[in-house]
């Protein structure tokens, strides 16, 4: 069994429909990311961060030290995908590490949207969410992510994003589009199929 995973698991199969747990606000904290935020972030992913477009994910609720992570590894070029190339690294150029901080925070403290429970694939994508699939070395997606699909620290959190990104990253880590060691050991040997069925799971559109 592999020891990490990329999607969150949810004991009960409603149990996405009552996850609008999100981190408490920092008002101090995150003055700096909300303005960031409302000045530019929310040109593509929405005021507080509830993207309209799935070419953009929602990162209401998000998990504040992944978003961290993933702006630093923008600002640093670590995270190397043609969509971060294109959007963020640019973006991120100018960041210092306070602002980062702050931005987090702004968004981890947003009420985050909730993950679909009626999706066409939906109880398929629980049974690999919740139990994995030995025979074909995928593993359950519960570790790492959360009962409710709301991650922790850098692992971020999935319900509720949209299908069409979650569906996107899930190809891009198998196929390495997207490099991460991690995901794409656990992504390698999905199918379509269980993909769709996952992100039928998960996905808020």
């Amino acid at each position: 069994m592999r020891n990490v995973i990329f999607l969150a698991a949810s004991i009960a199969f409603g149990a996405f429909a009552g996850s609008a747990y999100a981190a408490p606000v920092d008002y101090q904290a995150t003055a700096l990311g909300k303005a960031k935020v409302m000045a530019v972030c929310q040109n593509c992913h929405g005021a507080g961060g509830d993207s309209i477009s799935a070419t953009f994910p929602r990162l209401n609720g998000q998990q504040a030290d992944y978003i961290v992570a993933q702006l630093k590894a923008f600002r640093d070029h670590t995270r190397a995908d043609p969509h971060a190339m294109a959007y963020m690294w640019g973006m991120a150029s100018q960041l210092d590490d306070a602002t980062i901080t702050s931005i987090g925070k702004y968004l981890a403290s947003q009420p985050p949207a909730k993950a679909q429970t009626g999706g066409a694939l939906a109880a398929a994508g629980r049974k690999l969410y919740v139990n994995g699939d030995g025979a074909h070395n995928i593993p359950a997606c519960a570790a790492c992510h959360g009962d409710n699909g709301e991650g922790n620290s850098v692992i971020p959190r999935l319900a509720g994003q949209h299908a069409d990104y979650l569906r996107k990253q899930l190809e891009d880590f198998r196929s390495l589009v997207r490099t991460n060691d991690v995901m794409h050991a656990n992504t390698q040997d999905m199918t379509d199929s269980q993909i769709e069925a996952v992100v039928s799971y998960l996905a808020n559109d």
